[in-house]
């Protein structure tokens, strides 16, 4: 049997009380010292020593008298605005992006490159990528933020820092977390684009104050390409091989146009963006979008039947899954007015439910990924301070 010291059962249990404190704070936004230890059943001392180290270190600011304290006024406290920041990143097919999140998950910086990643070799991808993470930190650097680490959306999968697949951008296997973090000196991880969209919705979306929170759903990302992030009581669910959720590679016309994996009649072939638009006969979502609200038929033909195919794939997910909420996003949400109709109405055809559940519309659109990556390095560090502490060097505020 292996004893530990009492010196290291001292810092594992320091560093769960720093964890469980800072967690308190970021929970309810604005609270007194007494209301965390009541909340956390640390005593009131414990709590004064971890929010002093908590303070020390930067993630913790006060903030002023706290609101629902009777008698004399406590401090309130809150997560500092200076506090450790995340750097999200995105590679799409059409876009790169960049959102710089402070520790309440608070954007303090947006960037978005409109290009087509197709035809461009993954060097040049991945140099692009760099440029663009270099100039995010460059933000946060002069807003006073340092940054905790970066996380990168891509649509495919990924495993260990490796974009094992990504059938859209046609990429063999790329050591893209190393070759990033090596660039701009901070630890990488990545992700697939659907599985942070959806966390992002759940954090940042808008729905946290509804009567339900989002907390078991499936969010659709509507791009050229079509992804499905399932979360089940608040996790994300990646399955067996990390492979959970890809929902546009779902057969919903047997037999039909060849996809980019090798199937036939995949959803991405029959309700992607580049198809809605070529049906359409537009170039653009904002073509796209203009022409359904002038009542062009073709447009609004196009996007109902994109909105059937998409039905008879969450039909599917509907029955296996039985999630709360279905949440479009992309460019789902931006068709939504044009396309719920069909999309629910396919729904109900294909699994008999009475009584389906909403489709909601995403609050973030296409930034929920890139917000949900940024969120991701945030959220690490509130649930591990202890270990960001120790990593991080004194007085770094970016990569250098």
């Amino acid at each position: 049997m292996t004893v530990r010291s009492e010196p290291a059962q001292h810092a594992g249990m320091r560093a769960s009380n720093l964890a469980l404190v800072l967690g308190e704070i970021a929970r309810t936004g604005s609270v007194s010292r007494a209301r965390v230890a009541a909340h956390t059943g640390l005593t009131k001392s414990s709590v004064s020593a971890l929010v002093t180290d908590l303070i020390s270190a930067g993630l913790v600011a006060e903030s002023g008298p706290a609101s629902t304290e009777r008698g004399r006024p406590a401090t309130a406290l809150a997560l500092a605005p200076a506090g450790a920041a995340g750097l999200g990143l995105e590679i799409n097919v059409d876009y790169l992006a960049a959102v710089v999140t402070d520790l309440a998950g608070a954007p303090r910086y947006h960037h978005v490159v409109r290009r087509d990643n197709r035809d461009r070799g993954v060097d040049e991808v991945v140099a692009d990528l760099i440029d663009v993470a270099r100039t995010a930190a460059g933000s946060a650097a002069a807003q006073g933020l340092p940054l905790a680490g970066a996380c990168v959306a891509v649509p495919g999968l990924a495993v260990d820092g490796t974009v094992v697949r990504a059938p859209n951008l046609e990429w063999p296997r790329v050591d893209l977390a190393d070759s990033v973090g090596d660039a701009i000196g901070l630890e990488v991880v990545l992700e697939n684009e659907a599985n942070l969209a959806a966390l992002g919705e759940m954090w940042f979306g808008g729905h946290q104050d509804d009567s339900a929170p989002l907390r078991d759903f499936v969010h659709v990302s509507g791009e050229i390409g079509i992804g499905g992030g399932i979360v089940i009581d608040g996790e994300v669910f990646r399955g067996a091989h990390a492979g959970a959720g890809e929902l546009g590679h779902v057969v919903v016309a047997p037999g039909g146009p060849r996809c980019a994996c090798g199937g036939h009649g995949c959803l991405e072939r029959m309700a992607g963006q580049q198809e809605i638009l070529a049906r359409a006969q537009v170039a653009t979502m904002a073509d796209l979008t203009h022409a359904c609200e002038a009542g062009d038929q073709a447009a609004l033909d196009a996007v109902a039947d994109a909105g059937r195919h998409l039905g008879v794939a969450l039909a599917s997910v509907l029955t296996l899954l039985d999630p709360a909420a279905i949440v479009l996003g992309g460019a789902f949400a931006t068709l939504a007015p044009w396309l719920s109709a069909a999309t629910s109405a396919s729904i109900g055809h294909h699994t008999g439910a009475t009584e389906p559940p909403p489709l909601l519309v995403s609050g973030l659109g296409s930034d929920a990924a890139v917000r949900g990556a940024a969120g991701t390095v945030v959220r690490r560090v509130i649930a591990d301070p202890a270990a960001y502490l120790a990593q991080r060097p004194a007085g770094r505020v970016g990569p250098s």
